[in-house]
């Protein structure tokens, strides 16, 4: 580690509140102070900057600082707002299952959830289908019409009807936790998932990863010959169910009682948001500029580490250090220009955003000021590897009417590659505003190779790009606030993950993270291609641009779902890219 990052961490450590840079306000963006700041939370020391740890507290510490001497004013506890998170999740000692006396294992037979209650139930099972209620125009689907669960396990096919001739939107609704809910709902005591053959031949039980909350009652997943047990009284098994329920509904009672314990134990730690305001008047409203700062440690099993089986420091110099490092200098030179501003800013660094947006729900649930007063949130996530073509990503721009005429207008200044989004939700920390009912704007040059991996370095920066993304970025607020700018919000999208087309569960995958954002117009960019999957092996590069599939054009990632869904797995297709302006085609085993 440099000498510089390691009086950085000293000064931290004594509480001396003090930062490489000089008390002196620098009123323009450099690639010196970028590169300090990165280098510093990207450093070895700070080891990915883990929600709860040590080293999470010396970012925040730092942050803090660095906002202060940028001539903000801290909130809460000297610019710290802490919250708690769940950091460890395992099974306890207490775990049982039982029917007609037969005990079963743990592990071995059945499994709890991670959003599973602690509880000691026994009581008859119920078997609801895919445990789904929708309503959409003329169709329906109600798995709980004709039954009354109320105190009573539900066992719930996990997935969706194949080939169904009923058209809704399963999609949206087949996640475990979404199913759980509607049992709940319902006044089930209890929920069992099982999978069935058609959606997992292997049967494999979902082992215990990063903690997500609890939904109140006990939810445990067994396996199909339990299941079997379970239906056996009134002469079904799941194969025969399984295949029956695409277009017609099945509950009924088992007449069969299951007895279950459940035991979760969950690990505890602290985390924090940073937070400081410029004020210009009381009475202006305020907008807010953020991004998270917490990364991924060491990586490991629940991080959402891309670089499986290593325990080495993923740095996130990037993935955000890029983009808390934006936002410390956007406040810097926007603190120079009090005179000329007629709104006035909030600027948070959220934690545990890798966790589920953990930081941001908590800051804007806890805010230092009324949520009808924020203008728009502007986030900063992922910023310093702006690639050859000069193409920046904007997400959130549906949600308001004025937004996209702005940043067309200050982009003549840059001549970026835009791809719009109009989605307000999306997978980081502006998801949380928009629930709100706040307009937004996410701000990123994309994903790569390194992403969520340790070569997501320090040396992997593109300063050049950062600076002028930063320098567009804080051009878009100086003229929102400096002009005071009408931003009329418009809902754009769904405002949770269930109905995001991220979330879609498709049968097949390529093996590519898909460009979200548009940024061609005439197909879609393939961000990163996976080492081993589907399309690497085909010899897909990262950068291509995908046109066509099975002969069928691909416009927009919309348009490639929808391609997609129709496939099957262990079928050969062809994939028209474009890659260096030339046309090839792929031939892909899914």
């Amino acid at each position: 580690m440099k000498k510089q990052s390691i009086l950085i961490a000293i000064a931290i450590i004594l509480g001396l509140g003090q930062s490489c840079s000089s008390s002196k306000i620098q009123p323009e963006i450099t690639p010196d102070e970028l590169y300090d700041h990165i280098e510093y939370l990207a450093s070895d020391s700070l080891k990915g900057r883990y929600p709860g740890t040590p080293e999470d507290k010396l970012a925040a510490d730092y942050i803090a600082a660095e906002l202060k001497n940028g001539g903000l004013e801290l909130l809460f506890n000297k610019g710290v707002q802490s919250f708690e998170i769940t950091t460890s999740i395992k099974t306890g000692p207490n775990n049982s299952l039982s029917i007609n006396d037969q005990e079963f294992n743990l592990n071995t037979d059945f499994i709890p959830t991670v959003f599973s209650a602690n509880s000691n139930i026994e009581a008859e099972v119920a078997f609801v289908g895919y445990g789904f209620i929708i309503e959409q125009g003329d169709n329906s689907w109600n798995d709980y019409a004709s039954i009354d669960v109320k105190d009573k396990w539900v066992l719930i096919l996990r997935g969706e009807p194949e080939n169904s001739e009923i058209s809704l939107p399963f999609s949206m609704f087949s996640s475990l936790r979404s199913k759980a809910i509607t049992a709940k709902d319902q006044g089930a005591a209890g929920v069992i998932f099982v999978s069935g053959k058609q959606f997992d031949e292997e049967d494999e039980l979902i082992k215990l990863s990063r903690p997500e909350g609890e939904i109140e009652i006990p939810v445990i997943q067994i396996k199909r010959n339990i299941g079997d047990i379970l239906l056996s009284k009134k002469g079904e098994n799941l194969e025969e169910i399984e295949n029956e329920l695409n277009n017609k509904l099945n509950s009924f009672f088992t007449e069969t009682v299951l007895r279950c314990q459940t035991d979760i134990e969950t690990g505890y730690a602290k985390t924090f948001n940073i937070v400081a305001q410029l004020i210009i008047n009381p009475d202006y409203k305020y907008i807010v500029v953020g991004g998270h700062y917490d990364h991924l440690g060491f990586g490991g099993p629940g991080t959402g580490t891309r670089a499986h089986g290593i325990h080495e420091v993923h740095y996130g110099a990037d993935d955000n250090a890029s983009g808390v490092a934006s936002m410390l200098e956007i406040a810097e030179k926007l603190a120079t220009k009090k005179d000329s501003l007629k709104n006035n800013f909030l600027f948070v660094a959220f934690g545990a955003e890798e966790m589920g947006l953990i930081g941001s729900k908590y800051f804007v649930n806890n805010l230092p000021i009324p949520d009808s007063v924020i203008k728009t949130m502007i986030n900063v996530d992922m910023l310093g590897r702006m690639k050859e073509d000069r193409s920046i990503q904007i997400s959130g721009i549906g949600t308001s009417l004025e937004g996209e005429s702005i940043l067309d207008s200050l982009n003549t200044n840059y001549n970026f590659k835009t791809g719009y989004a109009h989605e307000g939700y999306g997978p980081s920390d502006h998801s949380s505003f928009y629930s709100k009912d706040i307009p937004v704007f996410f701000f990123s040059t994309g994903a790569h190779i390194d992403y969520h991996t340790p070569g997501d370095s320090l040396g992997n920066i593109n300063f050049t790009g950062l600076v002028e993304a930063s320098n567009y970025i804080y051009d878009f607020a100086f003229t929102i606030a400096s002009e005071d700018r009408v931003l009329t919000y418009q809902e754009a999208g769904p405002k949770s993950p269930g109905g995001n087309i991220r979330n879609a569960r498709l049968k097949v995958s390529l093996g590519i993270m898909p460009d979200f954002s548009g940024v061609e117009k005439n197909g879609l960019r393939a961000d990163i291609v996976i080492k081993g999957k589907p399309a690497d092996k085909a010899g897909m590069k990262t950068g291509d641009i995908i046109t066509a599939i099975d002969g069928y054009p691909v416009g927009d990632v919309y348009e490639y779902m929808e391609r997609l869904a129709k496939l099957k797995a262990g079928q050969i297709i062809t994939v028209e890219v474009i890659r260096d302006e030339k046309k090839e085609v792929l031939i892909v085993q899914l």
